[in-house]
This record gives structure tokens, C-alpha cells and sequence, in this order.
């Protein structure tokens, strides 16, 4: 009887550890949610962006260490598996064109160079906010590295070339 009762209470311990073993390995297969999960695809590239702010500018940069305007395009893109070439001439030709009145969060924003009065584009940002008459985007700049600028700006509005979408 004493060896009954003590096989019925290891079975019993062995079914207990399986069944408290299975449900922590449920838990870790389907971690609760947060909010970065929520986010979709836009919003996290702009979120990933912003992480990015006051990281200095570095002429060809295209890591942590510094970004050049494309180098910094390229990066946060490629977190989405969109492989984008390393020239901002380059990146504007890819994707769709988009009108100003219908741009949105994550439409990359295309500029002149140095000189406003050069037709090629020179310089490309990542829209992160849009509202009438306001246009707020992430690049990385040579004054500044990182940051945050509005098309509104004289030397921007000057410069302002197209919109192109590279995410539906």
C-alpha cells in the first residue's frame, strides 16, 4: 500500500512539472504584446528614426558612428528589408512619386544640393509628421548630423525637388 501511495504522489509531481513546464514554455513563445508591437510599419520606421537623433554627420556614413543624408535613409529602411541605393539621386527614383498634398509619414523628401539654383537632387529626409502647410522631416544634415527639420524653412523651400513613397 506504501508503494501505491508513494508511485501516485511521484506521478502525480512528474504530471505537475510537465504541465507548470509546458505553460512556461507557452508563455515564452507568445510574450505579451507591447507597444512597439502595435506600431505598423510606418510608424515604426519613424520611431526608429527618431532614435537615431543628434548622431553626427559623416560624409559617406552609413552606420551609428555618423550618417551621411542617404546613409541615413538607407539604414533606417533596411530595418524593413527596403535595400535603397547609397545616393540620394539615386533613392529618387526609386519607389512612387507623390504629390506634396498626398504625401505622409515615411515618404522620403527630396531636396537640391548645395546650390538652389542645381537641378540635380542633393539631399533626402524621412517625412514624420504632415499636416496642411506643415512638413516636418528626420535627416541627417552636415550642421547637425541628425535632426529635425520643416519644409516651411526658406533654405528648404528653395531646395524642395519631390516625394516618393517606398512603402504602400
Amino acid at each position: 500500500m506504501q508503494n501505491l501511495i508513494q508511485r501516485t504522489v511521484i506521478l502525480s509531481l512528474f504530471f505537475c512539472a510537465f504541465l507548470l513546464g509546458n505553460t512556461a514554455n507557452s508563455k515564452s513563445l507568445n510574450p505579451p504584446k507591447t507597444a512597439a508591437d502595435t506600431l505598423n510599419p510606418i510608424e515604426s520606421l519613424v520611431s526608429f528614426a527618431d532614435k537615431h537623433l543628434h548622431i553626427r554627420y559623416r560624409s559617406g556614413g552609413t552606420s551609428k558612428k555618423g550618417f551621411d543624408c542617404s546613409g541615413f535613409v538607407r539604414y533606417c529602411f533596411s530595418k524593413w528589408d527596403i535595400l535603397l541605393p547609397h545616393s540620394s539621386a539615386a533613392q529618387s527614383e526609386k519607389g512612387e512619386e507623390v504629390n506634396l498634398s498626398n504625401a505622409r509619414k515615411g515618404d522620403l523628401i527630396f531636396f537640391k544640393g548645395h546650390s538652389s539654383k542645381d537641378s540635380r537632387v542633393g539631399h533626402v529626409g524621412i517625412i514624420t509628421e504632415i499636416a496642411p502647410g506643415y512638413v516636418r522631416f528626420i535627416h541627417s544634415a552636415w550642421n547637425g548630423g541628425v535632426r529635425y527639420d520643416l519644409l516651411s524653412a526658406d533654405y528648404y523651400q528653395k531646395r524642395f525637388v519631390a516625394i516618393r513613397r517606398m512603402i504602400n
